[in-house]
């Protein structure tokens, strides 16, 4: 049992890595396009649907000359 749970563990940590990861990819997409969310979805390699929805997802702030988030 204790097995299972160190895999849980392990998997949750994963998980987080990579929404810290995407996040911090979009926050710098956003930056490097001015905050032009078609080029940043295009430099990402993504729909702007999908960029879209991860913004909200993460709580991204797009705001002239602010780049960020809400959520910590």
């Amino acid at each position: 049992m204790v097995f299972a749970v160190c895999i849980l563990t392990d998997m949750v940590s994963l998980s987080n890595r990579i929404e810290t990861y995407e996040k911090e990819a979009i926050i710098n997409a956003l930056r490097d396009c001015k905050n032009v969310m078609a080029q940043a979805a295009k430099q990402l390699g993504i729909t702007e649907r999908m960029i879209a929805y991860k913004i909200k997802k993460y709580g991204i702030t797009i705001r002239k000359g602010v780049y960020g988030s809400d959520k910590t």
